[in-house]
């Protein structure tokens, strides 16, 4: 019953339909390079390391192409580990929005 309530509003929503691939990717790619970050509600839930991540990772992060997947990986080979969201703003193509919005994905 349940179902048949979810499948229509995936269809008329395509924000919903294109977000759920999006976290399962992303999910996955955390899972892969190891990585799980706890929130305050002590909750688990599943970050993708960015200073441990390969570009195949990164690019599964909406926003990250194999062009700043590779920029990430260049930056942090010359500076050493992205400690936060601001530092990302420092890599070739990544300006404060996109920074904000991969923050939401990753650990650092």
């Amino acid at each position: 019953m349940a179902l048949a309530l979810v499948v229509p509003a995936l269809l008329l929503n395509p924000v919903i339909a294109e977000t759920v691939p999006v976290a399962a990717k992303v999910t996955a790619a955390a899972k892969q390079s190891g990585s799980q970050q706890g929130n305050p509600q002590g909750k688990q839930s599943t970050k993708l390391s960015i200073n441990k991540a390969s570009p195949e990772q990164l690019t599964a992060i909406p926003g990250i192409g194999q062009k700043k997947a590779q920029a990430i990986l260049d930056y942090i080979k010359a500076n050493g580990p992205i400690k936060d969201p601001k530092q990302l703003t420092e890599v070739k193509g990544i300006g404060d929005k996109l920074a904000a919005k991969i923050a939401e994905f990753v650990s650092f």
